[in-house]
């Protein structure tokens, strides 16, 4: 174990994915804007105090009213031409233009917005024109309330309890993320470590000191679980850092470590098996792929698990679900422990 742990550093493939999981994890708030304007722009208007320069063509509006009363958009009467040329030069943030179709008329006011598409900006100010452009419809549904024929049913909505992709992102992707990607590194590394010493030819001097097939195996199983708590420690304390509170950790650990266990405990009969590397990370990267898809499909897995403890809403099944995966790790222990025994030879 202290051999493979001090050859660590050489491991190039190790520390890249060592300093991607810091990455993520110190800079967490960051990536979580990012992320959740994939599926909810409007997440990433409220992170920005900057003013936004809009550009207004066509007639004298309510809306006009309604844009000059922001305090994070500045509005420049123009003709079309001059704005969207200048939209196109990035002076602009978007442009509208608005017809000189009266509000009470019959047909609808039809308002053309001009933004940048694929940009970080355009996605910000569309959020932000949005919430003025809603403002602007219920001003015209007030004023042609009247042509209405029948009496709408009044609905009591609960009120809006705000935004809750941070939570989601953090509670529900970010931290189970960065505790179970230890187990896929710890799992890749005990395969390089077994398949290294077939692939050199050096198990037979290994096996020359005062130690047993099953000892080296286990050294080197034993270094790839041990390298988990260690990281999981690491990036629990920089989302602390980053201010995001995160319950029952030594439940956390503990859960963590089982569930990592039984992947490593895979890799490792995986490379025993196989005996060489290429073969054996291919075999096991398509049967972790199989193995996470059930293990998602079940309800309280330990994805679930960590991201309701980190919350502080664990159930009653914690016992449960604590000892499945140690139970599974105990069972790949034992047929390890066989198989390795059974080894006739290194050839």
């Amino acid at each position: 174990m202290k051999k493979d742990f001090s050859s660590l550093a050489n491991e190039k493939t190790i520390l890249l994915a060592v300093l991607l999981q810091l990455f993520v994890a110190m800079f967490s708030s960051f990536l979580m804007v990012g992320l959740t304007s994939m599926y909810d722009p409007s997440v990433i208007a409220g992170y920005s105090g900057i003013e936004y320069q809009v550009g207004y063509s066509g007639e004298d509006s309510p809306l006009l009213d309604l844009l000059e009363d922001r305090d994070d958009i500045r509005v420049h009467r123009m003709d079309l031409s001059s704005a969207v040329t200048s939209l196109k030069e990035r002076q602009l943030a978007a442009v509208m233009y608005v017809p000189d179709t009266s509000p009470v008329a019959e047909e609808p006011v039809k308002i053309t917005l001009y933004s940048l598409q694929n940009d970080i900006q355009g996605a910000i100010i569309n959020a932000k024109l949005k919430e003025v452009f809603l403002g602007y419809e219920e001003y015209l549904r007030d004023l042609r309330r009247g042509r209405l024929m029948v009496e709408p049913v009044p609905v009591q909505n609960p009120e809006k309890a705000g935004s809750s992709s941070f939570y989601e992102f953090v509670y529900g992707l970010l931290i189970p993320l960065l505790l179970f990607m230890p187990a896929i590194i710890s799992a890749a590394l005990v395969i390089d470590l077994i398949c290294e010493e077939y692939e050199n030819h050096t198990f037979d001097t290994l096996l020359s000191t005062p130690v047993t097939f099953q000892e080296v195996v286990w050294g080197k199983t034993g270094l790839a679980v041990l390298l988990v708590p260690l990281q999981v420690i690491a990036w629990l304390v920089l989302l602390l850092v980053n201010g995001i509170h995160i319950a029952a950790i030594p439940m956390i650990l503990l859960i963590v470590v089982a569930s990592s266990a039984v992947l490593i405990l895979t890799a490792a009969l995986t490379a025993l098996y196989y005996r060489e590397r290429t073969a054996a990370q291919v075999i096991f990267s398509i049967a972790v792929v199989i193995l996470i898809l059930a293990v998602l499909s079940v309800p309280g897995n330990p994805f679930n698990l960590v991201a309701v403890l980190a919350t502080g809403l664990a159930g009653q099944a914690l016992g449960l679900m604590f000892a499945l995966p140690m139970a599974a790790a105990c069972i790949l222990a034992v047929v390890i422990s066989w198989y390795s025994s059974r080894i006739p030879g290194l050839g």
